[in-house]
């Protein structure tokens, strides 16, 4: 192994050539911690052809990019992937890699962990640098790996001491994305294609996938319900009022357990993070595992009959009362100033 560095290691997820935005989320935040430790920002992209997911990875703040390109790359398959990656970090030794929360990044993560006998934390919701006196031993350049634990009750903030290389997967939209302001015209390191027999311990016979038609996350306005509602029946009203602002229906874990509304519109920890500039919270007590996916909402109104619930400690307006009385209300409102 080298000398370990100061360097952040962001994975460029991609599918088919089209690359996660969990990724660009991460540069962003990689750009932050890399500075912080006075270290560079690197985007590691996989993949065939992916000369434009570099560009993008430079766009979006990336001082380099280590690149592996080849046909046998074009779709992500673990052995490959998960060898030629620990093969980098061993050979380069980055103080920090990330990785997205997405079905690949949980998947690749942990295999790249062990291989190289680095820290990982999964599932966070915020990361952090800071110097750590632990167990009477000062530590440098620590990554506070922040995420809720037992359950969503606490906000447990997790660090490596002794680790080189830490590693952990974020979920996505829990970072802000937004390109550089003054973007690197970067550097591209290619490291060549070497096959190995392993690699095709599993081959992709064929793959079927549909894109999600559900956007929460681009989604400026979003209306959510919760179990409080009561019904299927009631989630109507969240539907008129979402029509009525040109928004999207969303809803608690409660919710889509009870078969309110389904899983792809769930919000919170187990959900999608949003970021929306209005955010409408009907009849969800607020509870931590929810607020963890949209605390971050420009405005956020709540509306519950009972006054006590948690959510009234996050809302910037809050109003005590019955969703079926209060609803049709904003709606009339809403429309007596379009006219």
């Amino acid at each position: 192994m080298s000398t370990k560095t100061n360097d952040v290691w962001i994975f460029v997820e991609q599918r088919n050539g089209k690359p996660a935005d969990v990724s660009f989320e991460l540069l962003c935040k990689g750009r932050k911690l890399a500075q912080t430790m006075g270290g560079m920002l690197t985007a590691v992209v996989l993949g065939e052809n992916v000369n434009h997911l570099v560009a993008e990875a430079f766009r979006f703040g990336a001082d380099a990019a280590l690149t592996v390109d080849h046909a046998a790359l074009r779709q992500y398959r673990t052995m490959p992937y998960s060898r030629i990656l620990s093969d980098l970090v061993s050979r380069h030794m980055p103080r920090i890699v990330l990785f997205g929360a997405t079905i690949v990044g949980r998947d690749l993560a942990p295999r790249v962990a062990s291989a190289t006998r680095s820290g990982l934390t999964a599932d966070c919701t915020d990361l952090q640098i800071a110097d750590v006196a632990y167990l009477r031993k000062d530590y440098k350049n620590l990554l506070l790996q922040i995420r809720p634990a037992f359950g969503g009750n606490i906000v447990a903030t997790i660090i490596t001491p002794e680790n080189p290389v830490q590693m952990a997967t974020v979920r996505e939209g829990v970072m802000e994305m937004h390109p550089a302001e003054q973007p690197s015209a970067g550097t591209v390191i290619r490291v060549p294609y070497v096959p190995d027999p392993v690699d095709e311990v599993i081959a992709v016979i064929d793959q079927h996938s549909e894109e999600n038609r559900v956007n929460l996350k681009g989604a400026s306005i979003i209306v959510a319900g919760g179990y409080g509602l009561g019904s299927r029946a009631n989630f109507k009203l969240l539907h008129d009022l979402a029509h009525a602002l040109g928004g999207e229906v969303a809803g608690s874990r409660a919710a889509v357990d009870a078969g309110f509304i389904p899983p792809e519109r769930q919000v919170g920890q187990t959900g999608v993070t949003v970021r929306p500039k209005l955010y409408i919270a009907v009849g969800i007590s607020g509870a931590i595992q929810h607020r963890a996916g949209m605390q971050e909402s420009s405005t956020i109104i709540a509306i519950n009959p009972d006054p006590t619930a948690p959510i009234f400690g996050i809302c910037h307006y809050g109003i005590v009362g019955d969703a079926v009385d209060v609803i049709p209300r904003f709606i009339e409102v809403f429309r007596n100033k379009l006219k």
